[in-house]
């Protein structure tokens, strides 16, 4: 009883902690650290971050940590194309991330859960946006969470065309489990980018959600899309004008420049998650995390 008491108390410090902190100044400090390519200050970076993560580069495209230009290069390297093979079952919902499952299940009454005691709103989540409440409302969702370790691209679970980007402005609370556990409604404060494709299964949303440190969050169709502004930023991929953009299951849409967390949307009666969900478990990019209904 006395360790939980520590604990919580330990979580509850940490989360003040940072809401004292200047978290875009930081983030903003950040990312000039991490593009620095003088070459001693980047390799030691990189060197570190290796030892104290036990970051994995075997399975690193380009193995050789020395190699990159910046640590942010490594930071977000492209892994060997055989490292991350793609769940071969037609019906299955892929891992956007290497990570680890935070919460999924079910979008009651608008409300998605984050942790004992927490949750939130679908609608604040995406900026308001109704037809999205309305799409959602009822579905299902996953969270997960990626560490420093992790590998920090992300990929599409299901084939779909991209129909909408949002770019939601907010804090940058850190994501870790702790946080997670403490600040409320921590995921529809934090600055996110909402993206919504159309699939066979019907619309998913991928939410890009940014946390401190977390220098920018970069799509493959628009490039650096946060920091943006600080209001709500609406891009429609829908017009007769624009070609759209179409991906293939597994294929790469965006990149975390320094950790952060994914949550998946899908509607009502579309998916159904494995029993590789449960929080904490480790996932793989790739993996099969679901099936279609």
């Amino acid at each position: 009883m006395g360790h939980n008491s520590d604990a919580n108390l330990v979580d509850k410090l940490f989360a003040l902690l940072l809401y004292l902190l200047p978290h875009h100044l930081l983030s903003q400090v950040m990312y000039v650290i991490t593009r620095c390519e003088w070459v001693p200050f980047k390799n030691a970076l990189i060197r570190q971050a290796i030892k104290l993560y036990g970051i994995d580069m075997s399975i690193a495209a380009n193995p050789d940590p020395a190699s990159y230009c910046s640590f942010n290069a490594f930071f977000t390297r492209s892994l060997r194309s055989d490292a991350r093979p793609l769940a071969t079952e037609s019906n299955a919902v892929l891992s956007p991330v290497d990570g680890a499952v935070s919460q999924s299940g079910q979008i009651v009454d608008g409300r998605i859960f984050q942790a004992k005691g927490r949750d939130y709103s679908l609608e604040e989540l995406v900026g308001g946006d109704k037809a999205l409440v309305e799409a959602f409302d009822g579905g299902r969702f996953a969270t997960i969470y990626l560490s420093p370790r992790d590998y920090h691209r992300i990929h599409i679970p299901l084939a779909g065309r991209l129909t909408k980007m949002l770019h939601v402005p907010g804090r940058l609370f850190s994501v870790s489990p702790s946080t997670t556990r403490t600040v409320p409604r921590l995921f529809s404060r934090n600055e996110r980018v909402v993206n919504l494709f159309e699939t066979d299964a019907g619309p998913m949303a991928v939410i890009m959600v940014g946390a401190i440190f977390v220098a920018s969050i970069d799509t493959v169709w628009a490039g650096t899309v946060a920091p943006l502004s600080r209001s709500v930023k609406t891009s429609s991929y829908e017009d007769d004008c624009i070609e759209p953009a179409v991906f293939e299951r597994g294929a790469e849409i965006g990149r975390f420049n320094m950790g952060s967390t994914v949550v998946l949307l899908f509607g009502k009666n579309a998916v159904e998650w494995s029993e590789a969900m449960q929080p904490d478990a480790k996932l793989c990019m790739g993996q099969s995390i679901g099936t279609t209904l």
